[in-house]
C-alpha cells in the first residue's frame, strides 16, 4: 500500500466516522467538527485520487469540500451573532 491510498483510507474514515457520531447522537451536524472532519477527509481522498485518478470521485469529493466549506462558514457566522452585543 502506498503512502496515498493510507491517506486516502485515513479520508474515508474521518468521513465515516462524522456520519455514524450524527447518526447515533453523538454529534450535531451544526458543529464545527463535523464539518472539519468531513473537509479533512474530502481533502485526503483528493489527494489520494491525485496518484489513482477517478473523476467521478473527483467530482463528489470537490462537492465535499465545498459542502463542508460552506458548513465552517455558516458556523463561525452563527458563532459571530452570538457575540454582538445585543441591540438598546
Amino acid at each position: 500500500m502506498h503512502w496515498y491510498d493510507i491517506l486516502g483510507t485515513l479520508g474515508v474514515l474521518s468521513i465515516i466516522f462524522a456520519y455514524a457520531a450524527v447518526q447515533s447522537g453523538r454529534l450535531a451536524p451544526t458543529r464545527l467538527l463535523y464539518s472539519m472532519m468531513n473537509l479533512i477527509g474530502a481533502i485526503l481522498i483528493l489527494v489520494s485520487l491525485a496518484y489513482n485518478f477517478n473523476l467521478a470521485s473527483v467530482v463528489i469529493e470537490v462537492f465535499w469540500i465545498l459542502i463542508s466549506v460552506w458548513g465552517i462558514v455558516k458556523w463561525f457566522q452563527a458563532r459571530r451573532e452570538l457575540m454582538k452585543p445585543p441591540i438598546e
